[in-house]
């Protein structure tokens, strides 16, 4: 599966999905800039990204946890998740998302 990632300078991605992984650690396997400081247990939102509309509604929705953390995110807009809530899986080939003010070293 392919997963398309805008970084902070705009520069979209074309990254491959891993089965089992979340797409916070495909966008840190592949080098892009995402803090992640809490490594992807929901802990905190710094692997916040927006999901591109386009996709929001094929996505699980959020659990009352990550809803929780992003309450706590910059500039959170409905297409709003947590990157370490996504799992990769073959029906989210061509997922877009875009990495979060917040999420990276500004």
């Amino acid at each position: 599966m392919k997963i398309h990632v805008t970084d902070k300078h705009g520069k979209e991605h074309v990254l491959e999905g891993i089965a089992d992984w979340t797409v916070m650690e495909v966008i840190r396997e592949a080098g892009i800039e995402m803090l992640a400081q809490c490594g992807g247990s929901c802990a905190c939102a710094t692997c916040h990204v927006y999901v591109d509309p386009a996709w929001t509604e094929k996505l699980s929705p959020p659990s009352e946890e990550e809803i929780g953390m992003l309450d706590g995110a910059f500039d959170v807009k409905d297409t709003s998740r947590l990157a370490c809530q996504i799992a990769c899986s073959p029906a989210l080939d061509g997922l877009k998302v875009t990495v979060a003010p917040g999420s990276y070293e500004e």
